[in-house]
């Protein structure tokens, strides 16, 4: 779409389905030269200025046929398409997709394998809570994970009301080999800022390459 237009992705937006394939298509160029097999098919925002009660059959209806469409030719590629629930009490408030619950309902409606859940742990927290359950019931539909401390949204060990070191245990737990992306704004220095992630691999017994030194 065209941020610059107040657009945020096109998935679910009606009357921009011609828009939305073009960018899917570009997006394919760019993770197939890149080597990346997972795009994020952002659903869009209600319109401005209209209700989201009133719109929300059709732009359900929308995305579903683009994800449809999205999910033949990410086939053919050999990739898959994520949908990512983005809160609407903070982060966006006319984002059409807001919890893992209507993410997984409009899932189970498209039936495609190669259609995922883009599970960012941020927005599942203001939105829903219940952090440990709703992880353990979509895990199956679960493609990758994004994590930032709530509310401020930086680094996993400033302060705030997620406990990270028992998230990632518990994915461990469930069997989670994919990559936990850092989606979070760094209070300072980057590097700095990955202490957490020294001191997280050092508390598992981990060499900072993040490999066992059992292994070694």
């Amino acid at each position: 779409g065209d941020p610059e237009a107040g657009e945020m992705g096109l998935a679910a937006v009606p009357g921009r389905q011609a828009a939305f394939r073009r960018g899917l298509a570009a997006a394919v160029q760019y993770g197939r030269a890149v080597g990346c097999p997972r795009i994020h098919l952002l659903a869009g925002r209600v319109p401005l200025g209209a209700d989201r009660a009133a719109v929300a059959d059709e732009m359900e209806t929308t995305f579903i046929e683009n994800l449809k469409y999205a999910a033949d030719l990410l086939a053919q590629e050999d990739m898959i398409g994520l949908v990512e629930p983005i809160n609407s009490r903070i982060t966006d408030p006319r984002y059409f997709l807001n919890t893992p619950h209507q993410a997984a309902a409009i899932l189970e409606k498209v039936g495609r394998p190669n259609l995922k859940l883009q599970l960012d742990i941020f927005h599942c927290q203001i939105m829903d809570g219940n952090l440990s359950r709703n992880l353990e019931t979509y895990f199956p539909l679960i493609g990758h994970i994004q994590i930032a401390q709530v509310p401020g949204r930086h680094e996993p060990d400033s302060p705030g009301e997620l406990n990270f070191p028992y998230i990632f245990e518990l994915l461990e737990s469930l069997s989670y080999t994919g990559y936990v992306g850092c989606e979070y704004a760094p209070k300072g220095d980057t590097l700095e800022g990955l202490g957490w992630l020294r001191s997280y691999w050092e508390s598992r017994g981990l060499q900072h390459s993040g490999t066992s030194k059992a292994a070694e």
